[in-house]
């Protein structure tokens, strides 16, 4: 019997795979992106800011292999449903393709504010929408162009991206100002990690598979504040590799998760975090009730 090809040019491969990242435009989502389209794949970024979407675009073209292109798409509009504006992007995406190997939900959102003061709209119905019921109607709105052509040894693949916060419970961090705690954040991650499990149980027979990267500190809009105001340094003291995540440790990770490599992987929740939720964290003072 001859031995299967197990060469990574194989097992990696992800040219001409068909990608739509949302949030593709900064941060995480255009690492994940350039990733992508560097390795041949046809990527398409959405996000709600058409001038940063065309920069991102620009940018990642420069060395890519495979073709680049955005759609403008407000998938959690605040003060209307979530499902309108995923409904929109969907409807978009279809006009342009009749198949997608792999959807990346990766757009999310937070809201910092002191513990007796947070407003329930932005502050928690807003975070809830992006960052929970968008992974839903976006991955149920697309499993007919995911499930299409697919098999077992070749699913379609969805990779939410979710946050180490969904693990680790802390009240105050670096990422707000000193007295503020983002106390939505923390449980739409967790539930967007048992969405990925529950939508793993229900599109396995469809032959998509779903898992979840959970991020700890990386450059993006979500650590913007903190990166800024406190300094890398304030993010580094808890890395025992002395640095915080890159687009290689990113883009590696969702290509793997998209790749013939992992086609037997679903369910998983993956930190990527440089084991830095091995460190201590910081402890919030004693709240006066």
């Amino acid at each position: 019997m001859s031995q299967p090809d197990l060469t990574s040019s194989n097992l990696f491969n992800v040219k001409g795979k068909i990608v739509l990242v949302t949030g593709g435009g900064s941060g995480i989502g255009k690492m994940i992106a350039a990733g992508f389209a560097q390795n041949g794949a046809k990527v398409y970024i959405a996000s709600r800011k058409e001038s940063q979407l065309k920069d991102a675009v620009a940018e990642i073209s420069e060395s890519a292999t495979g073709k680049v292109d955005y759609i403008v798409a407000d998938i959690a509009v605040l003060n209307l449903k979530s499902k309108a504006g995923c409904d929109a992007l969907i409807s978009e995406f279809k006009k342009r393709e009749s198949k997608l190997h792999v959807l990346v939900n990766n757009s999310g959102t937070s809201w910092g504010s002191p513990f007796d003061d947070v407003q329930e709209e932005r502050g928690w119905d807003y975070v809830f929408h992006l960052n929970v019921k968008s992974i839903f109607y976006m991955t149920a709105g697309l499993t007919n162009l995911l499930s299409k052509d697919s098999t077992s040894h070749d699913p379609g693949r969805v990779i939410n991206i979710t946050s180490t916060a969904s693990v680790q419970a802390s009240a105050e961090s670096e990422v707000s100002a000193q007295g503020n705690g983002v106390w939505s954040y923390s449980p739409s991650k967790a539930a967007a990690n048992h969405l990925t499990s529950a939508l793993a149980v229900k599109l396995g027979p469809s032959q998509i598979t779903v898992n979840a990267i959970l991020p700890g500190t990386f450059a993006s809009k979500m650590t913007a504040f903190g990166l800024r105001t406190y300094g890398e340094e304030a993010f580094v003291k808890y890395q025992p590799n002395g640095r915080i995540g890159n687009s290689h440790d990113m883009a590696g990770l969702a290509l793997f998760l998209a790749s013939p490599a992992s086609a037997h992987i679903t369910g998983s929740h993956i930190i990527l975090d440089g084991g830095a939720r091995f460190r201590a964290q910081k402890i919030a003072p004693a709240t006066k009730l």
